[in-house]
C-alpha cells in the first residue's frame, strides 16, 4: 500500500515480471524524474514514451500539481515502463485522494491499477525448458 510521510510525500509502487518501480509523488509543477534522469534522457524510443504519456494524459490538469520521482530497477525495459506507468499512476490517484480518478485509469487499462502476478516459471532439472523436456530418438 502507498505511505504517506509528514513532508506530504506518496510513495507507491509497481511490478512487471522482474522490474520493480518506485514512485515518490510530492507537491511541484509537474515535472517527471526516472532514475534520476528526464523522460527523454531515459530512453530514445518513441513508443516507450508514448506508453509513459499516456498515464500524464489519462491523470489530466492534475499532473501540473506535483513531480514524480521513479526508480526503476530489474527486468527488460518494457517490463519496467510497466511498473513505471502503475507507479505513477497509483502514486497520482492515491495522493490526491481520488477514487474517481482511479476508477477512470481501471476503465481505460485495468493494468494500470491492478498489478499484474505472472511470473516466469522456473526451469525444472533434466529438461531443457519449464516444460519442454528433451527429445529421445529411439523410438
Amino acid at each position: 500500500m502507498p505511505k504517506k510521510s509528514k513532508k506530504n510525500v506518496v510513495v507507491s509502487r509497481g511490478k512487471r515480471k522482474r522490474a520493480i518501480a518506485r514512485a515518490y509523488v510530492k507537491p511541484g509543477k509537474g515535472t517527471l524524474r526516472i532514475n534520476k534522469l528526464s523522460l527523454d534522457a531515459f530512453t530514445s524510443n518513441k513508443y516507450v514514451k508514448a506508453l509513459i504519456n499516456e498515464v500524464i494524459t489519462l491523470i489530466g490538469p492534475k499532473w501540473k500539481k506535483v513531480d514524480v520521482n521513479v526508480n526503476v530497477k530489474g527486468g527488460g525495459l518494457m517490463g519496467q515502463v510497466d511498473a513505471i506507468r502503475r507507479a505513477i499512476a497509483v502514486g497520482v490517484s492515491d495522493y490526491f485522494k481520488d477514487d474517481k480518478m482511479k476508477e477512470e485509469l481501471y476503465a481505460y487499462d485495468p493494468a494500470l491499477i491492478v498489478e499484474d502476478t505472472r511470473r516466469v516459471e522456473p526451469k525444472k532439472d533434466r529438461q531443457r525448458k519449464a516444460r519442454a523436456k528433451y527429445q529421445k530418438s529411439y523410438r
